[in-house]
């Protein structure tokens, strides 16, 4: 991520605002690469921890905002170019429904939620008071747990690339081996339905 090392905290921040917004960014590599930096002087870390949360707090706010203002049918319409199709729109929509607004705090751990949960909570007219409190929490949560990891493997380096040389045969045979599992499963279960 030359980027990062060219551009810093104003490169961090839209990477995360628009992956807020439901554009698919790498923002978590974007904040472990940058809490990587910190750890080894060429950024602040309390100032990487600080963009990185109020980049997400406003990308999700915006992606509220479009939600809120678009409605359903432009969601829908424009959401397809970004992999938000209807079937799993109306998934997100149940779960935010069913589930309650708490589901807004952890959905920053799910991938497609996250870029996505503000855009939901928008079309579904969450009260916008809710969202953004419930939001803010679990940006909290989210910018430490990616922050520190970012921090502790650019801290240490050295080791992490020592384990991953020394156990790199054995990683590439386990996953592999869980690969061919998921996809034997896959293909069983495929063949169930079809009975």
């Amino acid at each position: 991520m030359e980027w990062l090392h060219r551009y810093g905290y104003p490169a961090l921040a839209l990477i995360v605002l628009l992956e807020g917004v439901g554009v698919p960014t790498p923002a978590v590599t974007a904040i472990v690469v940058a809490a990587g930096l910190a750890a080894h002087g060429s950024l602040s870390l309390p100032v990487v921890a600080v963009v990185t949360f109020l980049a997400a707090v406003a990308g999700d706010n915006l992606g509220y905002l479009v939600g809120r203002r678009a409605g359903r049918p432009a969601v829908l319409r424009w959401g397809r170019r970004i992999g938000l199709t209807e079937s799993r729109f109306a998934r997100a929509e149940e779960l935010i429904t069913r589930r309650g607004r708490n589901v807004v705090v952890i959905a920053r751990f799910i991938d497609g939620l996250r870029q996505t949960n503000g855009i939901i909570a928008g079309t579904v007219a969450m009260s916008w008071p809710q969202y953004a409190v419930r939001d803010a929490a679990g940006g909290v949560v989210w910018t430490a747990v990616w922050v520190t990891v970012g921090a502790e493997v650019g801290g240490n380096i050295e080791r992490v690339h020592a384990v991953v040389g020394r156990y790199r045969v054995a990683a590439i045979v386990v996953a592999a081996v869980l690969v061919l599992v998921l996809l034997l499963w896959y293909l069983l279960r495929r063949r169930a339905r079809r009975r």
